[in-house]
C-alpha cells in the first residue's frame, strides 16, 4: 500500500521537474517590469458626457511619457568595439669563474691549476592580445515604473517571443530624461542611463549550448 502512495507522489514530481526546464530566465533589469497607472482623484463627479476634467490632457500636450504607466519605445543602437594588446619581455644573464693558482705550502695544494666557472642566463617573453565587438539593433516598448524627485523618469519593460519550442526574452531598463524624448515618444538607447539589456532564450535549443551541471562540477574539482 505504500508504494502504491509513494508512485504517484514520484510521478508527479517528476512531471513538476520537467515543466520547470524551460522556465523563465532570471534578470537583472529593473523590478518591477511594468506597472500601472495611479489613479486619479476624482476631482468632479462623473456626469456621462465625452468628456470628463479629471482625466483629461491640456489640448496643446503632447503624449510623451511623464507619469508612471506610461509607454516609451526605446531604440536599441548599441555598438561597442573594444581591443587591447600588451607586450613584455625581460633578460637576464651572469657568470663566474674561478680557480686556484699553483702553491705547494697552502691546504689543498694537490687541487693547484683547477678552474671553476658557472654561468645563468634567464630569458622571459610574453604577449596578449583581446578584442570584443558587440551589436545590438532593434526597438522595444518600456513602461515608467517610477518617476524620480528631479523628473528623470525610471523605466523597465519586457518583450517575449516564442520560437516553436523556445522563448526569446528582449528587457531593457535604464533612467531616462525626459528632455531626450522626442515628439514621436522615442528615446535613443545611447541617452539612457543605468541601461540593462538583456537578450536570453529558454527551450532545447538554448539548453544545447550550454555546459550541463556534472562536467562544470568536474571542471571546478579538477586541477587539471
Amino acid at each position: 500500500m505504500n508504494i502504491v502512495r509513494v508512485v504517484p507522489v514520484l510521478v508527479l514530481a517528476l512531471l513538476s521537474g520537467c515543466a520547470a526546464i524551460y522556465s523563465t530566465p532570471p534578470t537583472a533589469v529593473h523590478q518591477p517590469m511594468t506597472a500601472r497607472p495611479e489613479p486619479r482623484p476624482q476631482a468632479q463627479p462623473a456626469t456621462g458626457a465625452i468628456f470628463q476634467a479629471n482625466q483629461a490632457r491640456p489640448l496643446f500636450e503632447d503624449r510623451r511619457a511623464r507619469h508612471v504607466g506610461d509607454t516609451l519605445t526605446i531604440n536599441l543602437v548599441e555598438s561597442t568595439t573594444a581591443q587591447k594588446a600588451a607586450n613584455s619581455s625581460a633578460t637576464r644573464g651572469s657568470s663566474i669563474s674561478g680557480g686556484i693558482s699553483a702553491a705547494s705550502r697552502v691546504p689543498l695544494a694537490g687541487l693547484a691549476g683547477m678552474n671553476v666557472e658557472a654561468g645563468m642566463d634567464s630569458d622571459f617573453a610574453g604577449k596578449g592580445a583581446s578584442a570584443a565587438n558587440n551589436r545590438f539593433n532593434g526597438t522595444i516598448s518600456v513602461t515608467v515604473i517610477e518617476v524620480y524627485p528631479n523628473g528623470n523618469l525610471l523605466v523597465s519593460g519586457e518583450k517575449q517571443v516564442a520560437i516553436n519550442q523556445g522563448n526569446e526574452f528582449i528587457r531593457f531598463s535604464g533612467v531616462v530624461n525626459p528632455t531626450m524624448i522626442t515628439a514621436a515618444n522615442t528615446v535613443q538607447s545611447t541617452q539612457i542611463a543605468d541601461a540593462r539589456i538583456e537578450y536570453k532564450g529558454s527551450g532545447y535549443i538554448d539548453e544545447s549550448n550550454q555546459m550541463g551541471w556534472l562536467q562544470r562540477f568536474f571542471n571546478v574539482v579538477l586541477p587539471f
